[in-house]
């Protein structure tokens, strides 16, 4: 990748796609095209101070990609809201929307990064293993993961591919430019915000006979490391296919809600209450990303540790209101 290169990002005025932006910013590429609908003022100021080449709404980028060039595209956009149970929308914008991403990047010979995630692993009855093996075994517990894995069979199955192409499965990712996202926000931001407000958090408590109150377990991953990972993949480009993007790590989430607590030098004190009845039997209780494929692929970069990561998120972003 060149700092000239034009480079379109999906879902730019995000979480994970700002950073993304800001990050790009850091490493001198200013030849950036935002793509996302930008009409939700919250999140206007995950973009202020950005340095980019133009912003294209997302209904409008395919006609915009006709008369311009693009050398690689991340696609981060995604309707991530795993509490919505109409899968029609979820179809439209995750798999629909992602066909016609594929499909410009054929057209124009673009190599292409684009978003799936864990929740395509269901209860992991098949485990967490990015093997292309099991992805139509899978099933997912929500319409938004359905719609992931169904791009992700779907992308298997194409004769004709991107000169590059990697579906990257996000697991729990938490990091700065997370403010506008209300319920589907890191649970590091949740507790952050009960533990300022009330002096303590509160956890699910579980429902699962194998699993004490919240020891829960997920692979949580600072932003920082899944737009590492982005980055390297493009610079690189292995052999095309899906990715794990997790830290191999799990950890329960007692412990993180503690790493908070010790960061903010506040006493520890947990309530637990019930998993809401909506998404109880669609909840997960272990994730843990086997990153075997990406480490044999040639990532060797640390991942950040949990402590470290919420040392960062909430002493430098989170206690100061900044963004990055």
């Amino acid at each position: 990748m060149r700092t000239t290169d034009t480079i379109a990002i999906t879902g730019a005025a995000g979480f994970i796609g700002s950073y993304l932006v800001g990050h790009l910013n850091r490493l001198g590429f200013q030849n950036l095209v935002l793509v996302d609908d930008f009409s939700n003022p919250a999140k206007a100021k995950n973009l202020e101070g950005k340095t980019y080449r133009e912003q294209v709404n997302r209904d409008d980028f395919f006609a915009w990609a006709n008369g311009n060039a693009i050398q690689h595209i991340f696609h981060l956009g995604a309707r991530t809201d795993t509490t919505e149970m109409d899968y029609e929308v979820h179809k439209r914008l995750n798999l629909d929307y992602s066909k016609k991403v594929w499909q410009l990047c054929i057209e124009q010979n673009i190599p292409l990064v684009y978003a799936s995630s864990a929740a395509t692993y269901g209860n992991g009855e098949f485990g967490y293993k990015d093997s292309h093996e099991i992805v139509e075994q899978l099933a997912p517990l929500n319409p938004y993961g359905r719609s992931k894995n169904e791009f992700d069979i779907w992308a298997l199955s194409q004769k004709e591919t991107p000169p590059f192409w990697v579906g990257l499965k996000f697991f729990n990712v938490y990091g700065p430019n997370e403010y506008h996202k209300g319920r589907m926000a890191s649970v590091i931001f949740h507790a952050y915000r009960q533990i300022k407000n009330n002096g303590k958090v509160k956890l699910f408590r579980s429902h699962n006979p194998e699993y004490r109150d919240g020891e829960q377990m997920r692979d949580f991953i600072y932003v920082i490391d899944i737009v590492s990972i982005c980055l390297w993949l493009m610079e690189k480009m292995p052999a095309s296919g899906l990715y794990n993007a997790g830290t191999g790590k799990a950890e329960t989430f007692k412990s993180l809600v503690t790493a908070i607590f010790d960061t903010l030098s506040i006493p520890v004190n947990i309530e637990y209450i019930d998993t809401p009845a909506d998404i109880r039997d669609k909840y997960q209780y272990f994730t843990e990303a086997d990153m075997s494929k990406l480490r044999a692929a040639g990532y060797d970069r640390p991942f950040q540790s949990l402590q470290a990561g919420i040392n960062g998120y909430v002493g430098e972003f989170l206690e100061k209101g900044l963004y990055f």
